[in-house]
């Protein structure tokens, strides 16, 4: 099981290698945010995955990494890959966004497309010829670099005399958001899991106590891209359910409105970096005690997105 000690240590390899991201105040009366869109490659992936590399030994790096990603983690991991000296290849569905496709390739790494149901498969039989799986979200050192996030928080929270009440982070595979849950073990800070009401796994799986996969067909409907994943990995709900931490749903208006809301601060934030926010104006109430802090998860909009 991952410990908060975990996060600490990823914290301290990637020191140097990613960004730390603002914490701003937002025109609501008690929430502020986290402005993961400003990371490097813009989604707090590049925690997760340079969390990963640097914890491989320099002959797993050399022989190469392969992950599959709908856009951002693939990313990230093809930065870091790049960085590292590490070949790096990347299988995405066929119904990623294409200007992250194009990211992806733009940073280094071999591009294989598959259809969405393949994703899981290929990248197996990628890692049969020697490379080294490194999974989006269902991995203890990806989780623990996704958790760097809320180390932040709450130093950044505590430097500006803040006291944090909860944290609010988007929910797809359940990497940041189990990272989340261990990096604020014993800070006495609530932590809630949002997601799209059109790929509400993580909700309908809190409530049934277990695991629950919904069908990719159904995912696909959600603009948040990043968060179309059929379930929560096996690591991340073992996380989060020891913990019991609750879930919500937004709808697609509520996302946009999010978006527009976001972009008349002047953040930049893409559907699925948009969701916490949506999830966050909803539910935290003017008035009470301490703040609450919603986590931007990423700013990679298409360019028709005029969100």
């Amino acid at each position: 099981m991952l410990t908060r000690q975990d996060v600490l240590a990823a914290a301290t390899r990637i020191e140097g290698y990613v960004t730390r991201t603002r914490l701003v105040p937002s025109p609501h009366p008690r929430l502020w945010l986290k402005l993961e869109n400003e990371q490097r490659t813009g989604a707090f992936k590049a925690r997760g995955a340079f969390a990963a590399l640097t914890a491989l030994d320099e002959r797993s790096r050399g022989r190469g990494v392969v992950t599959h990603s709908s856009g951002n983690h693939g990313r990230a991991l093809a930065e870091a890959a790049a960085e590292l000296g590490c070949p790096a290849t990347v299988v995405v569905p066929d119904n990623a966004m294409p200007h992250k496709v194009a990211a992806i390739r733009a940073a280094g790494a071999t591009v294989v497309v598959v259809p969405v149901a393949e994703r899981a498969a290929r990248a197996a039989a990628l890692v049969e010829t020697g490379l080294t799986f490194v999974p989006p979200f269902d991995h203890l050192d990806v989780m623990a670099g996704q958790g760097t996030a809320a180390l932040e928080i709450l130093d950044q929270s505590a430097r500006l005399g803040l006291s944090v009440a909860r944290v609010w982070a988007p929910v797809g595979g359940g990497g940041l958001l189990s990272g989340t849950a261990v990096a604020l073990d014993g800070a006495g800070v609530a932590l809630v899991g949002a997601e799209p009401e059109l790929a509400a796994d993580y909700v309908e799986s809190v409530r049934a106590g277990h695991r629950v996969s919904w069908d990719v067909s159904d995912t696909a409907r959600t603009s948040a891209d990043g968060l179309r994943l059929p379930s929560v990995g096996e690591q991340p709900w073992q996380h989060l359910s020891a913990r019991s931490v609750p879930g919500v749903t937004v709808s697609e208006d509520e996302i946009r409105g999010a978006q527009l809301w976001l972009g008349d601060m002047g953040v930049d934030a893409e559907p699925s970096g948009a969701v916490s926010v949506a999830a966050a104006l909803r539910e935290v109430a003017p008035v009470g005690q301490g703040v609450e802090v919603a986590v931007v998860s990423g700013g990679n909009r298409a360019p028709d997105d005029q969100g």
